[in-house]
């Protein structure tokens, strides 16, 4: 019996350690850049001991990598939350489309945006990087399609949801190095309105 118990809080202060070095590593690479981000730094942030951080982590890759999926999961499921209050009806795909485009200006897209970067002439990195993200990708278009109440089957939906999220991401990245907010709601407004027309039977 003492030896659950003992193991039951190990886990919980395991699974906290992780938190918080995944949440640190996030942080990091907004502020500082992949080439700011060291483990030491992320560690220290954390508040956690470089042993602790080397035992559940032990490359930078793999520790970053880990961060930009537990920051996906949450914010997916921070949709899925924020789904619960949209409208039916036409008001709804324009709700659903400022949601999306909020998620590719937030931490996480900086974060990730980053590690594509870096992943370009770092092999290591890059090998890590390429099936997350190819991963996340699915599971951002699945979520895009039950979001906006399409069926995927009918013709040219899949391909107007992909053209949403590959736009959205592009405007993400022009509003890194400045305030592109009133182009960017000028061509959402403009695509809302086609995309209206393409996901219209």
């Amino acid at each position: 019996m003492s030896g659950t118990s003992t193991r039951v809080p190990q886990q919980e202060r395991s699974r906290a350690t992780q938190a918080r070095l995944l949440e640190a590593t996030v942080a990091c690479l907004v502020e500082h850049g992949w080439s700011g981000t060291t483990t030491t730094v992320i560690a220290n942030r954390a508040g956690v001991s470089r042993g602790a951080q080397l035992h559940h982590y032990p490359t930078k890759a793999a520790l970053v990598t880990a961060a930009v999926a537990h920051l996906a999961e949450r914010r997916a499921e921070e949709l899925r939350v924020e789904a619960k209050a949209l409208p039916a009806g036409p008001q709804r795909l324009d709700r659903v489309v400022d949601l999306l485009a909020a998620a590719f200006t937030g931490p996480l897209f900086i974060a990730a945006l980053e590690l594509w970067v870096a992943a370009r002439t770092d092999h290591e990195l890059r090998t890590a990087l390429v099936p997350l993200e190819a991963r996340l990708g699915r599971e951002m278009h699945r979520l895009t399609v039950a979001l906006l109440e399409v069926d995927e089957r009918q013709p040219g939906v899949r391909e107007a949801v992909q053209a949403t999220l590959d736009l959205l991401r592009g405007l993400g990245v022009a509003n890194l190095l400045n305030d592109d907010s009133a182009r960017r709601t000028a061509l959402l407004t403009a695509w809302k309105r086609q995309l209206t027309e393409l996901l219209t039977p």
